[in-house]
């Protein structure tokens, strides 16, 4: 009688049994076995932040795999085993953006000035995303400009819900100028996105000045 066949897979930290049975001619996939005790040599926090600054330079679509290794230090057995796949590690690095930007927007979200608040975070966020004197937008932005119309609504969703996030502290800034209605704060704050959106971008290319330029007519029209 022929020994029935038997491998191990490994997966996400767990171990299945995988069986060749003669009788029915099929693979039987068994329950996970105890998940092995595999210690880490990485900080996930760390590799994290690396893999943050490199979907932040190149955008979500342009990242490979490969690219992640390469920046994270770690191989691909362990992003799949930590994260799952690049989605996983995107929003990981989604997560620590947010995290990072609390700098400012805590500081929008204690300020009592009305409109001079927000403009202050607009000025705030140029100096937040710049590395070695360059800006380089923001993660959130830039990402949403380059994924394509059927991007992974999992990662939609939190893009919008980060966005979201950001309008709603403009709202209750607005709604701290004296006659304010919560209808106009809302239409307000539609533009105040969009406008911080086309700041994101063209911090990438225009200079300090007209920056200034743009962030100064954007108020006078409020």
């Amino acid at each position: 009688m022929n020994r029935p066949l038997t491998c191990f897979l490994y997966f996400k930290a767990k171990v299945f049994l995988i069986v060749w049975s003669n009788q029915s001619n099929c693979l039987v996939l068994s329950s996970s076995l105890e998940p092995l005790a595999r210690k880490k040599q990485y900080n996930e926090e760390e590799v994290i932040e690396k893999a943050t600054a490199l979907f932040w330079k190149n955008g979500y679509e342009a990242t490979t795999v490969r690219m992640l290794e390469k920046e994270m230090g770690i191989n691909q057995f362990s992003i799949y085993s930590s994260f799952g796949n690049k989605q996983g590690v995107f929003l990981e690095s989604i997560n620590a953006y947010k995290k990072r930007i609390r700098c400012i927007t805590e500081k929008l979200a204690q300020s009592n000035n009305g409109k001079e608040g927000i403009k202050q975070y607009f000025y705030d966020f140029l100096e937040f995303a710049k590395e070695d004197g360059k800006n380089k937008g923001c993660l959130v932005t830039n990402t949403v400009n380059e994924i394509k119309a059927d991007a992974d609504p999992l990662i939609m969703e939190q893009l919008m819900e980060f966005a979201n996030s950001i309008k709603q502290l403009f709202i209750d800034n607005l709604l701290q100028e004296e006659g304010k209605t919560g209808e106009e704060a809302k239409r307000q704050s539609n533009y105040l996105m969009n406008s911080l959106l086309g700041l994101s971008v063209s911090s990438k290319v225009f200079d300090q000045s007209q920056l200034k330029d743009t962030i100064e007519i954007t108020f006078l029209n409020l």
